[in-house]
């Protein structure tokens, strides 16, 4: 068997790439998740600052 067909029918490089695939999409989903989420934080945490200024 040439090593090509031994490359073909290898399916263990296929399930890495699936799962790096898989982690790559978790990670993008988070940090868009992340970076919506900033925005607000930033408006919660200069709101309590101001509040705490005022009292």
């Amino acid at each position: 068997m040439t090593p090509f067909h031994r490359l073909r029918r290898d399916r263990r490089g296929a399930t890495a790439i699936e799962y790096g695939l898989i982690a790559a999409l978790i990670a993008v989903a988070a940090i868009a998740a992340m970076k919506g989420l900033g925005g607000k934080l930033q408006m919660t945490f200069s709101n309590v600052s101001s509040n705490m200024k005022v009292s």
